[in-house]
């Protein structure tokens, strides 16, 4: 729904609100006509049913209308003396339009000084559930949202397992646009694991104000633009999903509008120079490690590389024992003189399979071996006499790569020699023909809401030919650090303005065995706990002083509480 839709939309609510409640506002010593005027009638009606006239901005509020609008349907039948359960779930269940029979049909008296307390504790646990869904829910949509990092694309910035806080004011909180959805909840309800949300009515997009725009560096929080995943990590159909609904993303902004950006032999450059990343930035890279000696898997262990692969050789290999590895995911195959091989990952195999298999190994060191690996872990090797040369992993300049943006035989990138490509500013000019609408196709027809059509040499927008566009909105290009091990605008392309979400600003818990399980009683990552995500130099922890203040506030509750009871005494 556009603009004018919305407003035709909001006056037939308007106009149903007056035929199903005027009687009712005569009935409270009020006018007819003020159930009519907009706003002001809920402001009235505030008065009307005894609760505070800032209520009438909830009813405004996206999602957060979903929760008031049956409190005050409830609250304004009571207001006229059902109080009864029938009379709750009759409101409720008909969407409101229980007023209107009440309106019509029934002989009601106003009760002016109703007693607002429930009559019974389970309605006073239900009234307090509601208003603090609805308390969580403002700050979940417009202050802060909590987040967990799932995947390693920003390794070692930040980390699997780190829980983190995003703010939605840096940026401007982005008002939602689904505008039928379950609180709380992003686009699946746990447990039954269904869509939480419809797609339509659509709400037009709207940023409230901020204080800051997305800069290169900033690790931004945005709905990942090619998503049709019914779930995250579950295998199924895609679908359409509205924006706000799309799974959320977390990484390094590193291309701002107007930018133009090149990634030349796995380093970043903006306008012809190398981006010059925060001193926090921890960047990932595939390096090559060659040894005369081999290249042992516990010198990898030791500077904590990963994505690297071990590979064991057993000296018998039975059917069973074979079975047993394929079913605990271990990959079982052959080397190249063809006997059995047993790869793993580099946390290798566990102790307990191998005791229990009764497995003879003996781990191959190969002369060279590729491992993942920040600049520092690379210096450390380097420094080390049993290590020859470590080398970056570098897919040659003009080789194309797999799943590259954009996907078309005119640009031969790859995700280590990319670009040059322009990052569109809003209301700026391009180029179009057969040569450049691959880069900003999606961007016209499906950001920008267009139909675009190529006919031989000819591109037609809105059935029109055209030699160029201007841009509607921004665009951002993300990146992750993990520069091998990520999927970013590399692969899908441009991340427009719209998609924001907000910028992680605290990591208040991390764990090291996230994707194992988490265990509260090991592998917390103590130094990680409380600390910033922006910034400057190495993280510092706020937990002591958090704890220290939590101390001092229970002190100082259980003070105030013993001074309150003697002068009640």
């Amino acid at each position: 729904m556009n603009g004018t839709q919305w407003i035709i939309f909001i006056l037939i609510i308007q106009v149903i609100h007056f035929l199903g409640t005027w009687k009712l506002y005569v009935k409270a010593g009020r006018k007819a006509w003020e159930a009519a005027i907009p706003v002001y009638n809920g402001i009235v009606l505030m008065q009307i049913i005894n609760r505070p006239k800032w209520w009438v901005l909830l009813l405004f509020i996206p999602i957060i209308n979903l929760l008031m609008f049956p409190v005050v349907w409830v609250e304004t039948i009571r207001s006229f003396g059902k109080n009864k359960l029938v009379d709750t779930w009759l409101v409720i269940l008909t969407l409101g339009f229980y007023i209107a029979y009440i309106n019509y049909v029934e002989d009601v008296n106003y009760i002016e000084n109703r007693d607002l307390k429930p009559r019974t504790g389970l309605g006073e646990w239900v009234s307090s559930i509601v208003f603090a869904i609805v308390a969580a829910t403002f700050v979940h949509t417009y202050f802060i949202q909590p987040y967990v990092i799932p995947t390693g694309s920003l390794e070692r910035t930040l980390r699997i397992g780190d829980f983190l806080f995003v703010s939605k004011f840096h940026f401007g909180a982005r008002t939602p646009m689904t505008a039928v959805a379950a609180p709380m909840v992003h686009d699946t309800i746990p447990i039954i694991k269904k869509r939480s949300y419809l797609n339509e009515p659509q709400i037009p997009y709207f940023r409230l104000p901020g204080f800051q725009t997305p800069k290169k560096n900033d690790i931004v929080v945005f709905s990942w633009p090619a998503d049709t995943v019914q779930q995250f990590f579950v295998k199924s159909e895609g679908v359409e999903k509205p924006i706000d609904k799309k799974s959320n993303y977390v990484k390094r902004c590193v291309g701002t509008p107007g930018d133009s950006l090149a990634v030349i032999d796995g380093y970043v450059h903006i306008n012809g120079k190398k981006l010059r990343l925060s001193d926090r930035a921890k960047v990932m890279n595939n390096y090559i490690v060659y040894s005369s000696k081999g290249v042992s898997s516990r010198l990898l262990n030791e500077i904590e590389a990963t994505d690297y692969t071990r590979k064991y050789i057993p000296a018998t290999l039975s059917q069973n024992q074979y079975n047993v590895l394929r079913a605990n995911g271990i990959a079982v195959g052959t080397d190249e003189n063809g006997k059995p091989a047993i790869y793993t990952e580099p946390k290798g195999l566990p102790i307990e399979l191998i005791r229990q298999l009764r497995l003879s190994l003996k781990e191959e060191s190969p002369r060279s071996k590729v491992a993942n690996m920040t600049d520092e872990m690379v210096e450390q090797l380097r420094a080390n006499s049993a290590i020859d040369s470590v080398v970056m992993e570098v897919n040659p300049a003009g080789e194309p790569g797999y799943n590259v943006f954009p996907q078309s035989p005119y640009y031969r990138w790859n995700v280590d020699n990319f670009g040059p490509i322009y990052i569109p500013k809003a209301g700026n000019t391009v180029e179009i023909n057969k040569k450049t609408i691959p880069l900003y196709k999606k961007i016209i027809r499906d950001y920008e809401h267009n139909d675009v059509k190529v006919e031989a040499n000819r591109v037609l927008i809105n059935g029109k030919e055209v030699n160029s566009y201007t841009f509607k909105q921004d665009y951002y290009w993300m990146m992750g650090d993990n520069r091998d091990h990520s999927e970013d605008s590399r692969a899908w392309g441009y991340v427009a303005e719209d998609h924001i979400v907000g910028k992680p600003v605290f990591i208040w818990l991390s764990f090291d065995n996230f994707q194992d399980g988490i265990k509260f009683n090991e592998k917390l990552r103590w130094d990680r706990i409380f600390t910033t995500v922006g910034g400057s130099g190495e993280p510092v922890s706020y937990f002591k002083y958090f704890l220290i203040l939590l101390a001092g506030y229970f002190v100082f509750d259980f003070f105030r509480k013993k001074r309150k009871s003697k002068s009640t005494t």
